[in-house]
């Protein structure tokens, strides 16, 4: 059996993909250990998670859209986190003597350290941002910038010249949690590509979720902006809802939003955070949302039609995707007047080709196999890599230390 180290950004979207997966492999007899925040990771990961922890690094929330977007999520977010997080996933690395690295796609100490290990590692992603080089093939200069702040990495942990390849793209193995309906461009993916669509798992239920408060005789509906973006969603959750506020007898809403940040919402919306959102979506008609892959794609398995407002990265790739797939609408986030969102929404609810499109969707995107077939993926992997490392073998002692590494 093999053992896989995970390693990811402190990001739900991306953890809970990941998540799927190692349940899979540790059903099948394999070792995982996650290396991150013990708070951050627990409540995802499950309570017998083995975590090797690494604290927590505050981060600034990103206000910036477009290309000054790109900009600070590398030099404000995924650099800081590299050069954090390195010794904390050398030290993982040293203790668990792991077969194969399993890393977020912008998680990039994870290939560096296996460089110095000398040890494969797999690229997942959970998203399309940059996975299929959308910026090399259309702003070319923003993709050496990306390429620089790479090498910067690269050498600021210690090794000479350029990395042999690019930190964002395993040369062994790039699997991708989207399905090609939702890609710009599959053809741009690496040929090592495995796409597997969504890779979802049961979550802990929400005990404190009122579903007594649903309505049966009403539609329903999730309006969710993602857990970072709310400073800049914050102008349009009001029009949402001046848009929703004469619909109370034809439907009911759940508003993702902490408490106290929307005041005065009338009785057919319910204003929640955190919300059970696999738990929900079997009782959803549709969903507003920013266009976050995993939300994407959780509504589209469950066949649920979407409104998309995206407001920056691979967002408007998606809000792109759902309308060509006929599966939703895409609105602006900046100009849509309650009216128009109003309007949106019930054209949404009231055309069944929106929700069977959804359901066609959601049907092919699962046929890409989800967790199952990354977890074969990445075992095929570990088998046919062998190991280069530089690590001695552990002694049983030491494997039964790691597998039961505390929290």
């Amino acid at each position: 059996m093999s053992r896989f180290l995970f390693l990811s950004l402190p990001l739900t979207g991306h953890v809970n993909p990941m998540v799927a997966v190692a349940k899979v492999l540790l059903a099948r007899g394999h070792e995982v250990l996650w290396a991150g925040s013990e708070s951050f990771l627990r409540p995802l990961a499950g309570p017998d998670a083995a975590i090797h922890p690494i604290p927590l690094r505050a981060h600034r929330g990103q206000a910036e859209r477009g290309l000054d977007a790109t900009r600070s999520r590398w030099e404000g977010y995924i650099l800081p986190h590299t050069k954090y997080t390195r010794k904390g996933v050398e030290a993982a690395v040293e203790a668990f003597r792991p077969d194969l690295l399993v890393v977020d796609q912008h998680a990039i100490a994870g290939p560096i350290v296996a460089h110095r290990f000398g040890l494969p590692w797999a690229t997942v992603a959970s998203s399309a941002m940059e996975l299929t080089r959308p910026f090399a093939r259309g702003l070319p200069r923003v993709e050496e910038w990306i390429q620089q702040q790479m090498r910067a990495a690269w050498t600021t942990a210690g090794h000479p010249g350029e990395p042999p390849w690019d930190l964002r793209f395993s040369p062994d193995l790039v699997i991708s949690f989207l399905g090609e309906d939702l890609l710009d461009d599959p053809a741009q993916l690496p040929p090592n590509t495995v796409t597997v669509g969504p890779s979802i798992a049961p979550r802990a239920p929400d005990p404190d979720f009122p579903f007594d408060w649903l309505d049966p005789a009403r539609k329903h509906v999730l309006v969710t902006m993602g857990t970072l973006n709310m400073d800049q969603a914050a102008h349009f959750y009001p029009r949402v809802l001046a848009g929703l506020e004469p619909l109370g007898e034809q439907l009911q809403a759940v508003v993702v939003a902490p408490q106290g940040t929307i005041t005065g919402e009338p009785g057919h919306v319910l204003v929640r955070r955190p919300v059970p959102v696999l738990d929900l979506l079997p009782h959803l008609h549709a969903v507003v949302s920013h266009g976050g892959a995993n939300t994407v794609n959780e509504s589209l398995v469950h066949g649920v039609p979407l409104l998309v407002a995206p407001i920056k990265g691979d967002q408007a790739l998606m809000a792109s995707a759902v309308a060509r797939a006929g599966a939703g609408l895409r609105v602006s986030i900046d100009h849509s007047r309650p009216e128009a969102l109003r309007a949106a929404l019930l054209d949404l609810l009231d055309d069944p080709r929106y929700a069977e499109a959804a359901r066609v969707t959601g049907k092919r995107l699962l046929a890409g196999g989800g967790a199952d077939a990354a977890a074969t993926a990445l075992i095929q992997l570990a088998r046919r890599s062998g190991s280069s490392s530089i690590l001695p073998e552990r002694t049983t002692s030491e494997s039964e230390q790691a597998r039961e590494t505390p929290a």
